[in-house]
């Protein structure tokens, strides 16, 4: 691990977003293990939400059983250590409703929630496995 992974992995533990990650996987059933860049992967999330085949809470990343080879992918799993630092950055729990507002944003402008959040466009859409939808026409 690089030192601002090792940073970044001390500040998702004291903003409290790894515990709260942990504790998500545990509640769900999740078989957790450790990841490149500081991750820790835990595979089997079964809820509705969010809808994504993985998605980021601290610095956990959580698959969805149909999405455990989606592990192996070293762009994706960038694109989540990127969600990583962005709860290092927001101080962390609070990065919640931050992209929360940010996935609704987007989905009022374009019907997705994430071609035009700025927390997705960071980490990078494609390596999200996103596609950049059009702007909706303007809005009356």
């Amino acid at each position: 691990m690089t030192p601002r992974e090792r940073l970044r992995q001390a500040l998702n533990w004291l903003n409290l977003s790894t515990p709260l990650g942990l504790a998500v996987a545990a509640g769900t059933g999740c078989r957790t293990g450790p990841g490149p860049h500081g991750l820790v992967l835990a595979h089997g999330y079964r809820l509705t939400l969010p809808k994504a085949a993985a998605f980021t809470i601290g610095n956990v990343v959580l698959f969805r059983p149909a999405a455990a080879a989606l592990a192996g992918n070293p762009g994706l799993l960038a694109h989540e250590a990127r969600h990583s630092t962005q709860y290092a950055a927001c101080l962390g729990l609070p990065f919640l409703p931050l992209y929360g507002l940010a996935a609704l944003w987007s989905l009022w402008r374009t019907g997705d929630p994430a071609s035009r959040n700025i927390f997705e466009r960071r980490a990078g859409l494609s390596a999200g496995g996103y596609i950049e939808r059009p702007l909706r026409g303007r809005i009356r």
